[in-house]
């Protein structure tokens, strides 16, 4: 039987990592995405790391009548690894109502469609937002998840809390959710990479398109933060690390390894760096010195978030294994590739 994994959101950026490593693992991959964020480009990509192009179906996830007809002709799936998903944490504030109703409809599609045909495992790309401002650092998955600051993150919060109630009145249903801090980096090969649609939300895209040329000035929300140096914390870990924690979350449901049938995951390197201090390793790997300014805190971001793993490496047996100055220089390499691409 084909082992098929479904990937909601498959082609954006942690999804296409995650589908190399489906593939490299002996997976077959079918990929739900509407390109709101990501572009068909990624499954060509895909193919040039892993000799195959998986299987690619465009489709509104919060169209509910499409996804019970996707999810019937692949009721053969094992399994969904749901990331389909809105995720600018600034965006959110400004327009609420959209991310409530793309989020929250895209994952109870999923959900409805997947039990329906019969599919009872489930792996839900979560976020360390879930943990609002955390009492203590680091973060273990026994702190208490709070009001997230902004509608993206209480989306997430809010995702859990559906999944972990259908987990306790359906016997068969299994799920784990990943809490992600701050995925960064690329595939040692280059090939894909983060690639954002307009001005980047996230700190490492708008790093590179600064040193690229692409981005006159880098804007450094807040400088003012109860930190070494004034700017925000936050815990970065490579995408090819986070990659390999959704195989082996997928491998601990399949094989019927949990403990109970819902549980959470942290995915951090168990370190924290500032604002400032991604800019100054960033110059020292790439020799490039980065144009950038401090500027007023960004709405619904918090001081500081680092994480706790040793869950993950009990149970999972998954630990982030590249450095920041890794992670740093193959956003960098990809950012390089892909402008010689454009030459």
């Amino acid at each position: 039987m084909d082992r098929k994994i479904i990937v909601t959101g498959g082609c954006g950026y942690v999804g296409s990592h995650i589908v190399v490593q489906l593939i490299e693992n002996q997976f077959e991959v079918l990929i739900l995405d509407n390109l709101s964020n990501s572009s068909e480009a990624s499954l060509d990509r895909i193919k040039q790391i892993t000799g195959k192009r998986p299987l690619f179906i465009k489709v509104d996830l919060s169209d509910r009548a499409a996804m019970a007809k996707i999810f019937e002709q692949h009721n053969d799936a094992l399994a969904v690894i749901h990331l389909a998903a809105l995720k600018a944490v600034g965006e959110s504030i400004e327009i609420p109502l959209k991310y409530y109703y793309n989020n929250l409809n895209c994952l109870l599609n999923t959900l409805n469609s997947q039990i329906e045909n019969g599919i009872n495992k489930f792996v839900f790309s979560s976020s360390a937002t879930v943990y609002g401002s955390p009492d203590e650092l680091p973060i273990t998955e026994k702190s208490n998840t709070k009001r997230p600051f902004s509608p993206y993150g209480n989306s997430k919060r809010i995702g859990e809390e559906i999944i972990e109630d259908l987990c306790k009145i359906k016997c068969d249903f299994s799920s784990i959710s990943l809490r992600y801090f701050n995925p960064i980096g690329a595939h040692e090969s280059g090939i894909i990479g983060e690639l954002p649609k307009g001005v980047p939300n996230n700190l490492m895209p708008y790093i590179t398109q600064t040193a690229a040329g692409i981005r006159d000035k880098l804007m450094v929300f807040g400088g003012d933060y109860p930190t070494h140096d004034g700017t925000a914390i936050r815990d970065y870990v490579h995408v090819m690390d986070l990659a390999q924690a959704h195989i082996d979350a997928l491998n601990r449901l399949l094989n019927e390894e949990q403990d109970t049938p819902y549980e959470t995951f942290n995915l951090g390197s168990t370190k924290g760096y500032s604002v400032l201090e991604m800019i100054q390793t960033f110059e020292a790997v790439s020799k490039v010195k980065l144009n950038y300014e401090i500027t007023e805190r960004r709405a619904g971001d918090i001081t500081e978030l680092y994480a706790s793993t040793k869950l993950a490496e009990e149970k999972l047996g998954w630990k982030a294994e590249r450095n920041i100055d890794e992670m740093i220089r193959s956003s960098w390499e990809w950012e390089q590739n892909l402008r010689s691409e454009k030459e």
